[in-house]
Protein backbone atom coordinates (compact mmCIF):
# COMPACT_ATOMS: atom_id res chain seq x y z
CA UNK A 1 0.00 0.00 0.00
CA UNK A 2 1.33 3.41 -0.96
CA UNK A 3 2.42 5.65 1.89
CA UNK A 4 0.15 8.44 0.67
CA UNK A 5 -2.89 6.20 1.19
CA UNK A 6 -1.75 5.28 4.67
CA UNK A 7 -1.43 8.97 5.44
CA UNK A 8 -4.85 9.59 3.97
CA UNK A 9 -6.53 6.78 5.87
CA UNK A 10 -4.83 7.60 9.16
CA UNK A 11 -5.11 11.36 9.01
CA UNK A 12 -8.21 12.07 6.97
CA UNK A 13 -10.54 10.76 9.65
CA UNK A 14 -9.18 13.39 12.02
CA UNK A 15 -8.14 16.27 9.81
CA UNK A 16 -9.32 15.84 6.22
CA UNK A 17 -12.73 14.19 6.38
CA UNK A 18 -14.45 17.13 4.67
CA UNK A 19 -13.58 20.30 2.86
CA UNK A 20 -15.72 23.41 2.96
CA UNK A 21 -14.64 26.90 2.05
CA UNK A 22 -11.88 28.10 -0.25
CA UNK A 23 -8.14 27.68 -0.22
CA UNK A 24 -8.28 24.04 0.79
CA UNK A 25 -5.03 22.67 2.20
CA UNK A 26 -4.17 19.40 3.92
CA UNK A 27 -3.79 21.07 7.30
CA UNK A 28 -7.14 22.82 7.31
CA UNK A 29 -10.02 21.60 9.44
CA UNK A 30 -12.83 20.90 7.00
CA UNK A 31 -16.53 21.66 7.48
CA UNK A 32 -19.62 19.62 6.88
CA UNK A 33 -22.80 20.49 5.06
CA UNK A 34 -24.58 21.35 8.28
CA UNK A 35 -21.79 23.67 9.38
CA UNK A 36 -20.81 21.56 12.36
CA UNK A 37 -17.23 21.03 11.26
CA UNK A 38 -17.43 17.29 11.94
CA UNK A 39 -16.71 14.59 9.43
CA UNK A 40 -19.58 13.15 7.45
CA UNK A 41 -22.31 15.18 9.11
CA UNK A 42 -22.99 12.55 11.79
CA UNK A 43 -26.54 11.22 11.78
CA UNK A 44 -28.05 14.44 10.46
CA UNK A 45 -30.37 14.19 7.49
CA UNK A 46 -30.06 17.88 6.70
CA UNK A 47 -29.23 18.35 3.03
CA UNK A 48 -27.19 21.44 2.32
CA UNK A 49 -28.66 23.97 -0.09
CA UNK A 50 -27.64 22.97 -3.59
CA UNK A 51 -28.96 25.82 -5.68
CA UNK A 52 -25.66 27.70 -5.75
CA UNK A 53 -25.40 30.95 -7.66
CA UNK A 54 -27.85 31.31 -10.54
CA UNK A 55 -25.52 33.66 -12.44
CA UNK A 56 -23.53 32.39 -15.41
CA UNK A 57 -23.35 28.95 -16.98
CA UNK A 58 -22.45 25.61 -15.47
CA UNK A 59 -21.24 23.17 -18.13
CA UNK A 60 -21.14 19.42 -17.51
CA UNK A 61 -19.31 17.21 -20.03
CA UNK A 62 -20.06 13.47 -19.99
CA UNK A 63 -17.10 12.10 -21.93
CA UNK A 64 -17.40 9.13 -24.24
CA UNK A 65 -14.63 6.97 -22.78
CA UNK A 66 -16.11 3.60 -23.70
CA UNK A 67 -16.73 1.27 -20.77
CA UNK A 68 -16.00 3.74 -17.99
CA UNK A 69 -16.88 7.08 -16.45
CA UNK A 70 -15.39 10.54 -16.84
CA UNK A 71 -17.34 13.74 -16.19
CA UNK A 72 -15.89 17.25 -16.47
CA UNK A 73 -17.68 20.18 -14.82
CA UNK A 74 -16.82 23.83 -15.48
CA UNK A 75 -18.38 26.31 -13.07
CA UNK A 76 -19.65 29.79 -14.05
CA UNK A 77 -16.38 31.25 -12.72
CA UNK A 78 -14.26 28.84 -14.78
CA UNK A 79 -13.29 26.54 -11.92
CA UNK A 80 -13.04 22.88 -12.95
CA UNK A 81 -13.98 19.53 -11.44
CA UNK A 82 -13.20 16.16 -13.01
CA UNK A 83 -15.15 13.17 -11.69
CA UNK A 84 -13.38 9.91 -12.65
CA UNK A 85 -11.11 9.42 -15.67
CA UNK A 86 -12.17 6.30 -17.53
CA UNK A 87 -10.74 2.79 -17.83
CA UNK A 88 -7.14 1.71 -17.26
CA UNK A 89 -6.91 0.17 -20.76
CA UNK A 90 -7.15 3.67 -22.22
CA UNK A 91 -4.54 5.00 -19.75
CA UNK A 92 -6.21 8.41 -19.65
CA UNK A 93 -5.67 9.12 -23.36
CA UNK A 94 -9.27 10.14 -24.11
CA UNK A 95 -9.53 12.37 -21.06
CA UNK A 96 -6.16 14.06 -21.63
CA UNK A 97 -7.06 14.67 -25.27
CA UNK A 98 -10.43 16.11 -24.24
CA UNK A 99 -8.87 18.43 -21.68
CA UNK A 100 -6.29 19.60 -24.20
CA UNK A 101 -8.82 20.17 -26.99
CA UNK A 102 -11.04 22.18 -24.64
CA UNK A 103 -8.22 24.33 -23.32
CA UNK A 104 -8.37 22.88 -19.78
CA UNK A 105 -4.89 23.13 -18.25
CA UNK A 106 -5.91 22.83 -14.61
CA UNK A 107 -8.34 20.65 -12.67
CA UNK A 108 -9.20 22.30 -9.39
CA UNK A 109 -11.01 19.24 -8.03
CA UNK A 110 -10.37 15.62 -9.06
CA UNK A 111 -13.04 13.35 -7.59
CA UNK A 112 -12.51 9.61 -7.31
CA UNK A 113 -15.96 8.09 -6.92
CA UNK A 114 -14.38 4.74 -6.05
CA UNK A 115 -11.29 2.65 -6.75
CA UNK A 116 -12.48 0.53 -9.71
CA UNK A 117 -10.14 0.56 -12.69
CA UNK A 118 -12.79 1.88 -15.10
CA UNK A 119 -13.12 5.01 -12.94
CA UNK A 120 -9.51 5.72 -11.87
CA UNK A 121 -7.79 4.28 -14.93
CA UNK A 122 -6.79 7.68 -16.27
CA UNK A 123 -5.86 9.29 -12.95
CA UNK A 124 -2.08 8.78 -13.22
CA UNK A 125 -1.88 10.15 -16.79
CA UNK A 126 -4.23 13.06 -16.07
CA UNK A 127 -2.34 14.09 -12.95
CA UNK A 128 1.01 13.82 -14.72
CA UNK A 129 -0.22 15.80 -17.74
CA UNK A 130 -1.65 18.63 -15.67
CA UNK A 131 1.32 18.77 -13.29
CA UNK A 132 3.98 18.72 -16.02
CA UNK A 133 2.31 20.49 -18.95
CA UNK A 134 -0.48 22.46 -17.29
CA UNK A 135 -1.28 24.29 -14.08
CA UNK A 136 -1.72 21.20 -11.94
CA UNK A 137 -4.44 19.57 -9.82
CA UNK A 138 -5.84 21.51 -6.88
CA UNK A 139 -7.01 18.58 -4.75
CA UNK A 140 -8.13 14.96 -4.98
CA UNK A 141 -11.18 13.53 -3.16
CA UNK A 142 -11.61 9.82 -2.39
CA UNK A 143 -14.08 7.72 -0.36
CA UNK A 144 -11.10 6.04 1.36
CA UNK A 145 -11.67 2.41 0.34
CA UNK A 146 -8.55 1.03 -1.33
CA UNK A 147 -8.23 -1.52 -4.12
CA UNK A 148 -5.37 -3.99 -4.40
CA UNK A 149 -4.78 -3.20 -8.06
CA UNK A 150 -1.82 -1.77 -9.91
CA UNK A 151 -4.09 0.93 -11.37
CA UNK A 152 -5.06 2.21 -7.95
CA UNK A 153 -1.45 2.09 -6.73
CA UNK A 154 -0.32 4.12 -9.75
CA UNK A 155 -3.01 6.71 -9.01
CA UNK A 156 -1.82 7.05 -5.42
CA UNK A 157 1.81 7.15 -6.52
CA UNK A 158 0.99 10.08 -8.84
CA UNK A 159 -0.76 11.90 -5.99
CA UNK A 160 2.32 11.41 -3.83
CA UNK A 161 4.85 12.23 -6.56
CA UNK A 162 3.28 15.61 -7.31
CA UNK A 163 2.26 16.32 -3.71
CA UNK A 164 -1.42 16.78 -4.56
CA UNK A 165 -3.65 17.22 -1.46
CA UNK A 166 -5.76 14.11 -0.91
CA UNK A 167 -9.04 14.28 1.00
CA UNK A 168 -11.37 11.56 2.21
CA UNK A 169 -15.01 12.63 1.92
CA UNK A 170 -18.30 11.47 3.42
CA UNK A 171 -21.99 12.31 3.35
CA UNK A 172 -22.52 15.83 4.64
CA UNK A 173 -19.32 17.31 3.21
CA UNK A 174 -19.29 20.21 0.75
CA UNK A 175 -16.73 20.61 -2.02
CA UNK A 176 -15.58 24.24 -2.47
CA UNK A 177 -16.62 24.47 -6.14
CA UNK A 178 -16.87 28.17 -6.95
CA UNK A 179 -20.19 29.53 -8.20
CA UNK A 180 -22.23 26.36 -7.61
CA UNK A 181 -23.12 24.14 -4.65
CA UNK A 182 -21.43 20.73 -4.64
CA UNK A 183 -22.75 18.49 -1.85
CA UNK A 184 -21.41 15.02 -1.03
CA UNK A 185 -24.45 12.83 -0.32
CA UNK A 186 -22.61 9.53 0.15
CA UNK A 187 -21.06 7.32 1.35
CA UNK A 188 -21.97 7.46 5.05
CA UNK A 189 -19.33 7.60 7.73
CA UNK A 190 -19.66 3.93 8.66
CA UNK A 191 -19.66 2.65 5.05
CA UNK A 192 -22.29 0.34 3.58
CA UNK A 193 -22.33 -3.35 2.65
CA UNK A 194 -19.15 -4.20 4.58
CA UNK A 195 -17.14 -1.64 2.64
CA UNK A 196 -18.12 -2.73 -0.86
CA UNK A 197 -16.46 -0.27 -3.26
CA UNK A 198 -19.45 0.25 -5.55
CA UNK A 199 -21.95 0.74 -2.74
CA UNK A 200 -19.64 3.34 -1.18
CA UNK A 201 -19.10 5.43 -4.29
CA UNK A 202 -18.87 9.16 -3.74
CA UNK A 203 -22.30 10.55 -4.66
CA UNK A 204 -22.35 14.22 -5.68
CA UNK A 205 -25.25 16.59 -6.17
CA UNK A 206 -24.20 19.78 -7.95
CA UNK A 207 -26.75 22.59 -7.96
CA UNK A 208 -26.92 25.76 -10.03
CA UNK A 209 -30.00 27.95 -9.63
CA UNK A 210 -33.12 25.86 -10.24
CA UNK A 211 -31.13 23.01 -11.80
CA UNK A 212 -29.16 20.15 -10.30
CA UNK A 213 -26.96 17.27 -11.46
CA UNK A 214 -26.74 13.96 -9.56
CA UNK A 215 -23.60 11.85 -10.09
CA UNK A 216 -23.70 8.46 -8.36
CA UNK A 217 -20.62 6.54 -9.53
CA UNK A 218 -21.35 2.82 -9.30
CA UNK A 219 -23.73 3.08 -6.35
CA UNK A 220 -26.05 0.07 -6.31
CA UNK A 221 -29.27 -0.97 -4.62
CA UNK A 222 -27.90 -0.76 -1.08
CA UNK A 223 -26.53 2.74 -1.56
CA UNK A 224 -29.64 3.92 -3.38
CA UNK A 225 -31.85 2.60 -0.60
CA UNK A 226 -29.76 4.43 1.97
CA UNK A 227 -29.88 7.65 -0.08
CA UNK A 228 -33.67 7.47 -0.45
CA UNK A 229 -34.11 6.78 3.26
CA UNK A 230 -31.84 9.66 4.23
CA UNK A 231 -32.82 12.33 1.71
CA UNK A 232 -36.13 11.30 0.15
CA UNK A 233 -37.33 13.63 -2.60
CA UNK A 234 -34.57 16.08 -1.71
CA UNK A 235 -32.52 13.97 -4.11
CA UNK A 236 -34.42 15.64 -6.96
CA UNK A 237 -32.20 16.56 -9.90
CA UNK A 238 -32.66 17.85 -13.42
CA UNK A 239 -29.97 15.54 -14.82
CA UNK A 240 -29.12 12.06 -13.49
CA UNK A 241 -25.99 10.21 -14.52
CA UNK A 242 -27.37 6.70 -14.44
CA UNK A 243 -25.59 4.58 -11.82
CA UNK A 244 -23.08 1.84 -12.63
CA UNK A 245 -23.16 2.38 -16.40
CA UNK A 246 -26.80 1.29 -16.56
CA UNK A 247 -26.43 -1.91 -14.55
CA UNK A 248 -29.67 -3.54 -13.39
CA UNK A 249 -28.32 -3.33 -9.83
CA UNK A 250 -28.75 0.46 -9.92
CA UNK A 251 -31.35 3.10 -10.85
CA UNK A 252 -34.24 1.41 -9.08
CA UNK A 253 -37.82 2.56 -9.50
CA UNK A 254 -37.84 3.98 -5.96
CA UNK A 255 -34.62 5.87 -6.59
CA UNK A 256 -35.94 7.31 -9.87
CA UNK A 257 -39.12 8.39 -8.11
CA UNK A 258 -37.09 10.28 -5.50
CA UNK A 259 -34.72 11.90 -8.01
CA UNK A 260 -37.42 12.59 -10.62
CA UNK A 261 -34.91 13.55 -13.33
CA UNK A 262 -35.78 15.39 -16.50
CA UNK A 263 -32.77 13.91 -18.31
CA UNK A 264 -30.70 10.74 -17.86
CA UNK A 265 -27.18 10.08 -19.15
CA UNK A 266 -25.65 6.60 -19.45
CA UNK A 267 -21.87 6.23 -19.74
CA UNK A 268 -20.83 2.85 -21.14
CA UNK A 269 -19.42 1.24 -24.27
CA UNK A 270 -21.73 0.49 -27.18
CA UNK A 271 -20.50 -3.11 -27.15
CA UNK A 272 -20.13 -3.36 -23.39
CA UNK A 273 -18.88 -6.78 -22.30
CA UNK A 274 -21.29 -6.48 -19.36
CA UNK A 275 -24.31 -5.74 -21.55
CA UNK A 276 -24.66 -2.18 -20.21
CA UNK A 277 -27.08 -0.53 -20.18
CA UNK A 278 -29.30 -3.38 -19.05
CA UNK A 279 -32.83 -3.69 -20.39
CA UNK A 280 -34.31 -3.54 -16.89
CA UNK A 281 -32.89 -0.06 -16.39
CA UNK A 282 -33.96 1.13 -19.82
CA UNK A 283 -37.45 -0.15 -19.04
CA UNK A 284 -37.58 1.81 -15.78
CA UNK A 285 -36.42 4.97 -17.56
CA UNK A 286 -38.97 4.41 -20.32
CA UNK A 287 -41.76 3.89 -17.78
CA UNK A 288 -41.10 7.43 -16.54
CA UNK A 289 -40.62 8.84 -20.09
CA UNK A 290 -37.16 10.17 -19.18
CA UNK A 291 -35.16 11.31 -22.23
CA UNK A 292 -31.99 9.22 -22.09
CA UNK A 293 -28.62 9.92 -23.68
CA UNK A 294 -26.00 7.19 -24.09
CA UNK A 295 -22.34 7.92 -24.75
CA UNK A 296 -22.23 4.68 -26.75
CA UNK A 297 -24.49 6.21 -29.42
CA UNK A 298 -24.56 9.96 -28.75
CA UNK A 299 -20.81 10.28 -28.13
CA UNK A 300 -19.77 13.12 -25.85
CA UNK A 301 -22.78 14.61 -24.07
CA UNK A 302 -22.46 18.25 -22.99
CA UNK A 303 -25.12 19.78 -20.73
CA UNK A 304 -25.22 23.53 -20.07
CA UNK A 305 -27.25 25.11 -17.27
CA UNK A 306 -28.03 28.80 -17.00
CA UNK A 307 -29.59 28.20 -13.59
CA UNK A 308 -33.13 28.04 -14.98
CA UNK A 309 -32.97 25.44 -17.72
CA UNK A 310 -30.50 22.98 -19.18
CA UNK A 311 -29.57 22.38 -22.80
CA UNK A 312 -28.20 19.01 -23.88
CA UNK A 313 -25.82 18.77 -26.84
CA UNK A 314 -24.27 15.63 -28.31
CA UNK A 315 -21.81 14.62 -31.01
CA UNK A 316 -24.34 12.44 -32.80
CA UNK A 317 -28.12 12.45 -33.14
CA UNK A 318 -29.57 9.20 -31.78
CA UNK A 319 -32.77 7.96 -30.13
CA UNK A 320 -33.47 9.28 -26.65
CA UNK A 321 -36.49 7.11 -25.90
CA UNK A 322 -34.95 4.57 -23.51
CA UNK A 323 -36.84 1.71 -25.18
CA UNK A 324 -35.20 2.59 -28.51
CA UNK A 325 -31.76 3.49 -27.19
CA UNK A 326 -30.03 0.48 -28.74
CA UNK A 327 -31.33 1.23 -32.21
CA UNK A 328 -28.82 4.07 -32.57
CA UNK A 329 -25.48 3.64 -34.33
CA UNK A 330 -22.29 3.19 -32.35
CA UNK A 331 -20.09 6.23 -31.73
CA UNK A 332 -16.45 5.41 -31.09
CA UNK A 333 -14.62 7.23 -28.27
CA UNK A 334 -12.15 8.48 -30.89
CA UNK A 335 -14.94 10.05 -32.97
CA UNK A 336 -14.37 13.70 -33.80
CA UNK A 337 -16.90 16.45 -34.33
CA UNK A 338 -18.52 19.24 -32.39
CA UNK A 339 -21.62 18.71 -30.28
CA UNK A 340 -25.01 20.00 -31.42
CA UNK A 341 -28.00 20.96 -29.28
CA UNK A 342 -30.66 18.25 -29.01
CA UNK A 343 -32.85 19.14 -26.01
CA UNK A 344 -33.80 21.92 -23.62
CA UNK A 345 -35.66 21.45 -20.35
CA UNK A 346 -36.64 23.76 -17.51
CA UNK A 347 -35.11 23.33 -14.08
CA UNK A 348 -38.44 23.02 -12.25
CA UNK A 349 -39.74 20.16 -14.36
CA UNK A 350 -39.30 18.23 -17.57
CA UNK A 351 -39.95 19.58 -20.99
CA UNK A 352 -40.18 18.00 -24.39
CA UNK A 353 -37.12 16.72 -26.22
CA UNK A 354 -35.90 18.35 -29.39
CA UNK A 355 -34.01 16.23 -31.87
CA UNK A 356 -33.74 16.12 -35.65
CA UNK A 357 -36.84 18.19 -36.40
CA UNK A 358 -39.32 16.31 -34.24
CA UNK A 359 -40.45 16.76 -30.68
CA UNK A 360 -40.57 13.75 -28.40
CA UNK A 361 -43.42 14.47 -26.02
CA UNK A 362 -43.49 13.65 -22.32
CA UNK A 363 -45.44 10.48 -23.03
CA UNK A 364 -42.76 9.25 -25.42
CA UNK A 365 -44.81 9.99 -28.57
CA UNK A 366 -43.75 12.33 -31.36
CA UNK A 367 -45.26 15.52 -32.64
CA UNK A 368 -44.76 16.49 -36.25
CA UNK A 369 -43.42 19.88 -37.21
CA UNK A 370 -40.57 22.11 -36.09
CA UNK A 371 -38.78 20.96 -32.97
CA UNK A 372 -39.33 22.95 -29.82
CA UNK A 373 -39.12 22.52 -26.07
CA UNK A 374 -41.51 22.96 -23.19
CA UNK A 375 -38.65 24.74 -21.47
CA UNK A 376 -38.94 27.48 -24.12
CA UNK A 377 -42.21 28.85 -22.70
CA UNK A 378 -41.59 32.04 -20.73
CA UNK A 379 -43.82 33.97 -18.36
CA UNK A 380 -43.31 37.55 -19.51
CA UNK A 381 -45.75 39.51 -17.36
CA UNK A 382 -48.35 39.17 -14.61
CA UNK A 383 -50.80 42.09 -14.53
CA UNK A 384 -52.67 41.29 -11.32
CA UNK A 385 -53.87 44.76 -10.34
CA UNK A 386 -56.49 45.73 -12.89
CA UNK A 387 -57.42 49.36 -13.34
CA UNK A 388 -60.23 50.32 -10.99
CA UNK A 389 -61.94 47.57 -9.03
CA UNK A 390 -60.52 44.17 -10.03
CA UNK A 391 -63.91 42.49 -10.10
CA UNK A 392 -65.31 45.11 -12.47
CA UNK A 393 -62.43 44.95 -14.96
CA UNK A 394 -61.48 41.28 -15.30
CA UNK A 395 -60.12 41.70 -18.81
CA UNK A 396 -57.40 43.98 -17.42
CA UNK A 397 -56.16 41.19 -15.16
CA UNK A 398 -53.93 38.97 -17.28
CA UNK A 399 -50.73 36.97 -17.70
CA UNK A 400 -48.50 37.02 -20.80
CA UNK A 401 -46.56 34.04 -22.16
CA UNK A 402 -43.90 33.95 -24.88
CA UNK A 403 -42.26 31.26 -27.00
CA UNK A 404 -38.57 31.99 -26.41
CA UNK A 405 -37.41 29.01 -28.47
CA UNK A 406 -36.43 28.57 -32.10
CA UNK A 407 -39.31 26.32 -33.13
CA UNK A 408 -43.09 26.34 -32.95
CA UNK A 409 -44.54 25.53 -29.52
CA UNK A 410 -47.86 23.66 -29.40
CA UNK A 411 -49.73 24.54 -26.17
CA UNK A 412 -52.83 22.48 -26.95
CA UNK A 413 -54.12 20.81 -23.80
CA UNK A 414 -51.62 22.58 -21.52
CA UNK A 415 -52.96 24.04 -18.28
CA UNK A 416 -52.39 27.26 -16.34
CA UNK A 417 -53.07 27.23 -12.59
CA UNK A 418 -52.92 29.68 -9.67
CA UNK A 419 -52.10 28.82 -6.04
CA UNK A 420 -55.80 28.40 -5.22
CA UNK A 421 -56.12 25.66 -7.84
CA UNK A 422 -58.14 27.59 -10.46
CA UNK A 423 -57.24 26.04 -13.79
CA UNK A 424 -57.39 27.06 -17.46
CA UNK A 425 -56.76 24.70 -20.39
CA UNK A 426 -55.39 25.93 -23.71
CA UNK A 427 -57.32 24.98 -26.81
CA UNK A 428 -55.71 24.65 -30.24
CA UNK A 429 -52.90 27.17 -29.66
CA UNK A 430 -49.47 27.21 -31.28
CA UNK A 431 -46.90 29.94 -30.73
CA UNK A 432 -44.28 30.63 -33.36
CA UNK A 433 -40.79 31.69 -32.18
CA UNK A 434 -41.00 35.07 -30.45
CA UNK A 435 -44.81 35.13 -30.40
CA UNK A 436 -46.71 36.06 -27.27
CA UNK A 437 -50.19 35.28 -26.04
CA UNK A 438 -52.12 37.15 -23.34
CA UNK A 439 -54.47 35.17 -21.11
CA UNK A 440 -57.15 37.50 -19.69
CA UNK A 441 -59.11 36.51 -16.58
CA UNK A 442 -62.48 37.66 -17.93
CA UNK A 443 -64.61 36.67 -20.92
CA UNK A 444 -64.25 37.53 -24.59
CA UNK A 445 -63.62 36.17 -28.06
CA UNK A 446 -60.28 34.40 -28.40
CA UNK A 447 -57.83 35.63 -31.03
CA UNK A 448 -54.31 34.50 -31.95
CA UNK A 449 -52.81 36.94 -29.43
CA UNK A 450 -55.53 37.18 -26.75
CA UNK A 451 -57.26 34.38 -24.86
CA UNK A 452 -59.98 34.56 -22.19
CA UNK A 453 -60.20 32.40 -19.06
CA UNK A 454 -63.92 33.04 -18.59
CA UNK A 455 -63.71 33.50 -14.81
CA UNK A 456 -66.47 35.40 -13.06
CA UNK A 457 -64.05 36.82 -10.47
CA UNK A 458 -60.40 37.89 -10.03
CA UNK A 459 -57.78 35.13 -9.98
CA UNK A 460 -54.32 36.60 -9.56
CA UNK A 461 -53.77 38.03 -6.08
CA UNK A 462 -52.42 41.56 -6.06
CA UNK A 463 -50.13 40.81 -3.10
CA UNK A 464 -48.55 37.65 -4.57
CA UNK A 465 -49.38 34.37 -6.25
CA UNK A 466 -47.78 31.53 -8.24
CA UNK A 467 -48.28 30.87 -11.95
CA UNK A 468 -47.90 27.18 -12.84
CA UNK A 469 -48.02 25.70 -16.35
CA UNK A 470 -48.13 21.99 -17.12
CA UNK A 471 -48.29 20.00 -20.35
CA UNK A 472 -51.28 17.86 -21.26
CA UNK A 473 -49.40 14.92 -19.70
CA UNK A 474 -49.02 16.70 -16.37
CA UNK A 475 -45.35 17.62 -16.84
CA UNK A 476 -44.57 20.93 -15.14
CA UNK A 477 -43.11 23.47 -17.55
CA UNK A 478 -42.81 26.45 -15.24
CA UNK A 479 -43.83 27.58 -11.79
CA UNK A 480 -43.07 31.19 -11.01
CA UNK A 481 -44.09 33.29 -8.01
CA UNK A 482 -44.50 37.03 -7.77
CA UNK A 483 -45.00 39.41 -4.85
Amino acid sequence: MSSVLRVALCCLAVVLAGCAGVGVAPTETPGSADGSGTAGGGDTTTLAPVDGDSNGTLTVHFLNVGQGDATLLVSPSGETMLVDTGDYQDDGEHVVDYLRSNGIDRVDHLVTTHADADHVGGHPAVIEYLETEGEGVGAVYDPGIAASTRTYEEYLDAVERYDVPLYEVRAGDDLPFSGVAAAVLGPPEGYLADGDRNENSVVLRVGHGDTAFLLTGDAGSTAEGWLVDRYGDRLDATVLKVGHHGSASSTSAAFLAAVSPSVAVVSSAYDSEYGHPHEEVLGRLADRSIPTFWTGTHGDVVVRSDGQRVTVATQQAAPTDADDLRSGDATDPDASGDVESRLTVGGSGTGAVTSSGTTVAADGGTQEGPASSAGDLRLVEVHADAEGHDGDNLDDEYVVFENAGEGALDLSGWTVRDEAGHEYTFGDVTLEPGERVTLHTGSGSDTESDLYWGSDGPLWNNDGDTVTVETANGVRVLSESYE
